[in-house]
This record gives C-alpha cells, structure tokens and sequence, in this order.
C-alpha cells in the first residue's frame, strides 16, 4: 500500500480504500490489448483515492449504500487518472506516482488515446450502479453533476493556461483555476449524495463541500514543490517552475516583495534555464515574503469551508470522516 499523505489518518478511510482498489484492479485486468493493459498501468497500484473515498461517503453519509455505488467511485478515479495522464503530457513531465508516466512509457499517442478511454470509462462505471440498485433518475442526475464537473476541469485547465503566458499574478484569476481544475471533487461529493438519494439540502451541501475542499487541495498541492520531495510527491516538484506556472505562493510574494524580489520571480520563472536553480531562487522567495504562509492559511481557509458546509448533514462516521478528510486534504506532503 503507498503512502497517501495522512489519508489513512481518517478512521475508515483505508478500508474504502481498499474497496476502491480491489475495484479498479478487475476494471482492466481480463484483456490482453495494448490499450487495457496500459489502463492497467495508469490505474493500479492506485493513488490516493482521494476522490473515490470523497464519493463513498457521500453517499454513505445520506443514507446511501456504499457498495451500489462503489462503480461510480472507481469511476471517478478513472476520469481523475485520464486528467493527469493528459496533463502530463502538456507539462512534459516524465514521472507520475513515482514511476514513467504514461507518455513517457509508452509515448504520447497510446497515452492520448489511454486518457480518452479512461474519460469514457468513468461514465460507464457510472452507469454499472444501476445493476447495483440505484435508480435510472438518480443514475442520470449523476451523470449530468460528473460531466458539468469534466467540463470545469478542462475549462480550469485552459484558464490556467491563458495565466501562464499573460504572464499575470493575478490572484482572483489563480483562485478561479484552483476551483476549476479540482471540479471531479465536487464531482464525486455532489454524483455520491445523488446516488446515495439525498435531499436535495443534502445534494447541495456536499457539492458545497466539495467545492471547497478541492480548492483548498489544489493550493496546498501548488505548496508541495517547495515544501516536500520529488520522492515523496511521486512527481517532478521543478514541474510549476519549469514551465511558468504562477501559483499562489509567488502571486503572494510578487504583490508584497519588493521590486528586486519582482525582478527574481520574473527571471525564475520566465528565464532562468535551470529549473532546480529557479525553483531554488523561487523558494528562499515565496518563503522570506510570507508568500508561503499566506498560501497555506488560505488553503487551511477553505478546508474549514467545506467542514462548515457538513454541519447542514445529520451526524454520522461519514460526516466525520468528510471533516477529517478535509484536514488531511492540507496537511499531507504527497
């Protein structure tokens, strides 16, 4: 079992886990094709299981059964993994979970092609709940929350990139993309209490939830390439520097720093040649302007959000499990 960053800190959370996992290994594992057996790779072993644990409980903390649901829960791993196999490849980056990506491996059309059949196969799995006993109406209210929240993530992603090349330390922009790109976990929040039958108090609620945790995941992921270690994260931490990517931390120490420490940030991030130098100068930066700090309140902002969202739900260990989760979604080093 890898290490998933304080995860499994949350009472419960490693047996849905595990759920997930003996789930995702049978998805691809029957056929011989190139295509499977790359899915195969890219799913297994499986990551954090952030988003399918998120789903779980949804559904299980408004009356739901866990087990009709756990396709749609593997489901949204799969279109999580398609995500970063696509974003690997705009980014370059040749490392993913600690080992090749799929690019790297295999080259960027399989890995193009594996990321479009993952996208296909989350709404499939997400249809197999109906052979579990969820209802057509709610199966169909899911799909509809699991494709708006595709569709946001493609949208952060394109934000993100109109960032990047405006060059812009624009924080307002910066929190619109955090949002955006983090939508399957609002996602996997809303299709879980959908699923589960929720009232509709209840649908919007953990949408609510969702939303904010997944922001304040992103701004602490955005932390990790100068708090943590490439060996830790299971990914290049230069990533962000090297390809000109303004996160919070920066836009934080560009408003309050000083022209000089402006002038260090831009060379960085936009002309230094050697990343783990950039990254370097970007560090010893973000940390002495509070750029850091700033950043990490913010995320720990938004974690509170989403625990003020639960308190509209009846208690339960989901509940309390979503609220711990919300913890380990900004304390976590990978």
């Amino acid at each position: 079992m890898p290490v998933h960053g304080g995860l499994w800190l949350c009472e419960g959370a490693e047996s849905l886990g595990l759920l997930v996992s003996s789930e995702l290994e049978k998805r691809w594992a029957d056929s011989t094709s190139t295509m499977d057996s790359i899915c195969q790779y890219s799913l297994v072993p499986a990551g954090k299981l952030f988003r399918p644990i998120l789903l779980l409980d949804s559904a299980w903390a408004v009356g739901g059964d866990p087990i009709s649901v756990l396709p749609a829960a593997a489901g949204v791993e799969c279109g999580h993994v398609a995500s970063l196999i696509h974003d690997d490849i705009i980014d370059h980056d040749e490392m993913r979970r600690g080992r090749p990506s799929v690019q790297h491996k295999y080259g960027i059309n399989e890995a193009i092609i594996v990321g479009d059949a993952l996208l296909f196969d989350q709404f499939a799995a997400l249809a197999e709940c109906r052979r579990r006993g969820v209802g057509d109406r709610q199966v169909a209210s899911a799909l509809e929350a699991v494709a708006s929240a595709g569709l946001d993530v493609c949208r952060g992603q394109s934000l993100e990139s109109e960032l990047t090349a405006s060059r812009r330390f624009d924080a307002s922009t910066y929190l619109q993309v955090a949002r955006l790109k983090t939508s399957f976990f609002r996602g996997a929040c809303e299709s879980g209490a959908i699923l589960g039958d929720g009232s509709p108090e209840y649908v919007a609620a953990l949408r609510a939830y969702g939303e904010s945790i997944g922001t304040a995941f992103q701004i602490h992921d955005d932390l990790l390439g100068y708090v943590s270690e490439t060996q830790t994260m299971g990914k290049p931490k230069i990533s962000d520097v090297q390809n000109g990517r303004i996160t919070l931390p920066v836009i934080v120490a560009h408003e309050s720093g000083s022209a000089a420490d402006k002038e260090l940030i831009s060379a960085a991030l936009f002309a230094d040649s050697d990343p783990l130098h950039a990254l370097a100068v970007l560090g010893e930066v973000v940390d002495r302007t509070g750029g850091l700090a700033a950043a990490a309140q913010m995320a720990r902002d938004y974690s509170q959000e989403a625990k003020n969202a639960l308190t509209k739900l009846p208690p339960s260990p989901s509940r309390q499990r979503l609220a711990c989760l919300a913890d380990a979604a900004v304390s976590r080093d990978c």
